[in-house]
C-alpha cells in the first residue's frame, strides 16, 4: 500500500474573482469545479486543472476573506508546477514579463531547471521542467495558452519545519514514502531540503521539507496554503484509514467529499496533510465539455443551493 504521487493543494485567496482570472487567462488552467467550501458554505473552492480536472492537476482555492499570510516555518512555502522542456520555461519567462508577474531567473535546483514566480496576492508558485514525465498531459483546447507549454500537473510541494524527525518518522512510517536525498535550498545554502518520493518517484511524486528552524511560525491566511493531498487508490483508502488509527494519529475520520473521499492529518509541526483517493472524479456530476461552468454542489448540500448562491459574488 503506497501514495501515487500529489493529488491536489488547497490555497487561500482574499480576492477569488481576480484569482479566477490569474489562473483561468494567465495561467491558462481550466476551472473544473466551482463550487463551496463543504464547511464553510459562504466562500467558494474553486478547483483549476488540466483538461479532465484530472488527479495530480488539481490547485485549489479557497475563497476568504483574510489578512495576508505571514509567511514562516510550520507551512506550505512553495507549490511547483511542472510543464516540458527548457523551451517552456522560456515562453512562460516572456508572459509573466508581458503580464507583469514577478519571477525569477530560470535556474537549476535539485537537478530540475525552475522559474519562480508569484500570484497577485504573494502566492509563492514555481514552474519546473518535468522533462514530460508522470501522467500523460491532458491540454485544454480553451485555454489561452498554446497545449505545448500548458501546466501539466502538480508537483513537487516544499514545505518548512523546525525539525525534521518527528516529520521524517510521519511520511516514512505511516505514509510509506522514501526519504531519498538531500539539496541546498535555493534561497539560502546552509538551509538543507529533504526530498520524500512516493509510488514510483519524480516531480509529480515528491514532498520537499525545508529544516529552518530560526524562522517564526507562519500565520495562514490569503496568499498562503491550507492542506496538501497525497493520492490514494479508490482500494485502499479503507486501509489507510484503518492504518491511521493503528498507529495513533490523530485524524479527521473518513470524510466523503463526493468527488473523492479524504482523510485529514496534521503533521507533529503543524502543517496539514490529506490523503485522497483518485475517484470517482469530477464528471460523476457534470458533462466533461462543461466543467467548471456552473456552480456545482454536493448532493448534502443541493436543498441549501438557493441561499448558498445567494450569499456568493459573481465570478465572470
Amino acid at each position: 500500500m503506497e501514495l501515487s504521487g500529489i493529488h491536489h493543494l488547497t490555497a487561500i485567496s482574499g480576492a477569488i474573482r481576480e484569482n479566477y482570472r490569474f489562473y483561468t487567462q494567465t495561467l491558462g488552467m481550466r476551472l473544473v469545479k466551482r463550487t463551496v467550501n463543504q464547511d464553510d458554505v459562504s466562500a467558494y473552492h474553486l478547483f483549476y486543472a488540466d483538461a479532465k480536472g484530472s488527479p495530480g492537476t488539481d490547485l485549489t482555492f479557497f475563497g476568504w476573506n483574510a489578512p495576508r499570510e505571514r509567511r514562516g516555518t510550520r507551512s506550505i512555502v512553495r507549490t511547483c508546477l511542472r510543464v516540458n522542456g527548457r523551451g517552456a520555461l522560456q515562453w512562460w519567462s516572456r508572459r509573466f514579463d508581458e503580464e507583469r508577474v514577478p519571477h525569477s531567473e530560470i535556474f537549476e535546483r535539485d537537478e530540475r531547471l525552475t522559474l519562480t514566480f508569484e500570484d497577485r496576492e504573494g502566492q509563492r508558485l514555481a514552474l519546473i521542467d518535468d522533462n514530460g514525465k508522470g501522467d500523460q498531459a491532458a491540454p485544454w483546447d480553451r485555454s489561452p495558452v498554446p497545449g505545448e507549454w500548458q501546466i501539466r500537473g502538480l508537483g513537487p510541494i516544499v514545505i518548512s519545519v523546525p525539525t525534521l524527525n518527528p516529520t521524517d518518522l510521519l511520511l516514512t512510517r505511516v505514509f510509506n514514502m522514501r526519504h531519498v536525498r538531500d539539496c541546498p535550498h535555493p534561497d539560502n545554502p546552509a538551509t538543507r531540503v529533504h526530498v520524500f518520493e512516493m509510488g514510483g518517484g519524480g516531480a509529480h511524486a515528491e514532498l520537499h521539507v525545508a529544516v529552518q528552524p530560526d524562522l517564526p511560525a507562519a500565520r495562514q491566511g490569503a496568499g498562503g496554503v491550507h492542506h496538501v493531498a497525497f493520492r490514494s487508490h479508490d482500494s485502499d483508502y479503507d486501509a489507510w484509514a484503518d492504518r491511521l488509527n493503528e498507529f495513533r494519529i490523530p485524524n479527521s475520520g473518513k470524510v466523503d467529499r463526493f468527488w473523492f473521499r479524504s482523510l485529514y492529518v496534521r503533521e507533529p509541526n503543524g502543517v496539514l496533510f490529506e490523503i485522497a483517493t483518485d475517484g470517482p472524479g469530477f464528471g460523476i456530476d457534470e458533462d466533461m465539455s462543461t466543467l467548471g461552468e456552473h456552480l456545482v454542489l454536493p448532493p448534502f448540500l443541493e436543498s441549501h443551493r438557493d441561499q448558498i448562491a445567494a450569499n456568493l459574488e459573481a465570478l465572470d
